[in-house]
């Protein structure tokens, strides 16, 4: 199963020519991660700061179609593998049917000493689920 966020596009989002400046996306898609952590894996942010935290390691995407001021998004996110430490990730944003991007990145769980440390059990095993019910 993918989680999904669901994200407006708002003035803030948008260049001059009234479309996502693209580093924005890249907000939207950390947006979306905090969520995950949140509603599905059960780590929410606020939670594991300052203990842990979970950066981001290596990110790539892929851009298809612009999207406006106004626009309805869908972030959907797909575990693609669980690593000791880390936790790959990958996200495609659509609005109605039309794919706008799709982002594949890295996550590695960093102990208060910033050095990788194992996943928590609990956050593991989600993880695994969600990674286990992906095509």
């Amino acid at each position: 199963m993918a989680f999904d966020y669901h994200q407006k596009v708002l003035f803030r989002h948008c260049d001059p020519a009234g479309i996502v400046f693209f580093p924005r996306y890249a907000e939207m898609v950390n947006d979306a991660v905090e969520a995950l952590f949140s509603d599905v894996l059960g780590w929410p942010f606020e939670a594991m700061h300052p203990d842990a935290a979970v950066p981001t390691v290596a990110i790539a995407m892929e851009f298809s179609a612009p999207s406006r001021h106004g626009d309805e998004l869908i972030l959907s996110i797909a575990g693609r593998g669980v690593g000791r430490t880390s936790l790959t990730l990958e996200t495609t944003a659509r609005a109605g049917d039309e794919v706008r991007f799709r982002a594949r990145q890295t996550l590695v769980c960093i102990g208060s000493d910033g050095k990788p440390q194992p996943w928590p059990d609990a956050v593991r095993a989600a993880a695994e689920r969600m990674t286990e019910e992906q095509p």
